[in-house]
């Protein structure tokens, strides 16, 4: 057995008595990024955010899930129940119960300012770098999945099968949890995330700290809304038409 092995059998059962309680014009598109030497940190000079137009999606957001999971390689493991897959991004449809009028949107991680899932972690799996995006690191997630419950998104899955013909850039295990890392490897070689380059028209990637970048142009302008603002997480990702 490995360390990893035991160090995670020894910590799942040392908690087995612990319960859980756990614009420029909308649409516009001009890429943010900038590589980032291999040997050079995260900084925190620059926080990353996404901007989704929901007007301009009009397949709902089926380019950008389709582009995630062919950059992440998830989302075709075998399962014996569905229900358990999963998604990085999906496709929520919302109503306004006053007008009866429905969007359709995108959701994935939100890139919390304060994100509850690395609250919860015992490990420190969850983590958020120091430019805002946040991820998991597989090597020391032990599966506990307090991360998952403490997720007001729903943004987080359980690997529960073996994995085949793994993507090289995204190391995924049985046993993890994983979500959206904003496509974290093609930030750092200085590209979008792989949603945004699938809905250009729709998807506003840049850096939210810096006054002069299209996106927070774009926010200070117009708005942005959060999902569940309420909560106080400054997230990341903010929407247009919701």
């Amino acid at each position: 057995m490995s360390n990893i092995d035991s160090y995670r059998r020894k910590f799942i059962s040392g908690l087995a008595g612990v319960a859980a309680t756990a614009t420029v014009a909308p649409g516009v598109f001009l890429r943010q990024a900038h590589a980032k030497a291999p040997d050079e940190p995260a900084s925190d000079k620059v926080r990353w955010g996404i901007l989704i137009d929901t007007n301009k999606l009009t397949d709902g957001g089926d380019a950008c899930i389709a582009a995630c999971k062919k950059e992440h390689g998830w989302g075709d493991e075998k399962h014996s129940n569905d229900a358990q897959k999963s998604q990085w991004i999906r496709k929520v449809t919302v109503t306004e119960k006053l007008t009866g009028h429905t969007v359709t949107l995108p959701v994935m991680c939100q890139h919390c300012e304060t994100p509850p899932c690395v609250d919860v972690c015992p490990t420190g799996a969850s983590m958020k770098r120091a430019d805002g995006i946040v991820q998991v690191n597989k090597h020391i997630c032990i599966g506990c999945r307090y991360c998952m419950m403490a997720c007001p998104y729903k943004a987080r899955s359980f690997v529960h099968e073996e994995l085949q013909d793994q993507k090289q850039n995204t190391p995924r295990g049985k046993g993890t949890v994983e979500s959206c890392n904003m496509c974290v490897t093609r930030v750092d070689a200085g590209k979008n995330p792989a949603c945004v380059d699938a809905a250009p028209e729709a998807l506003l990637f840049g850096d939210l700290k810096d006054p002069e970048s299209k996106i927070s142009k774009a926010l200070k302008k117009y708005g942005g809304t959060q999902i569940r603002a309420d909560l106080g997480l400054n997230t990341g990702v903010r929407y247009w038409g919701i």
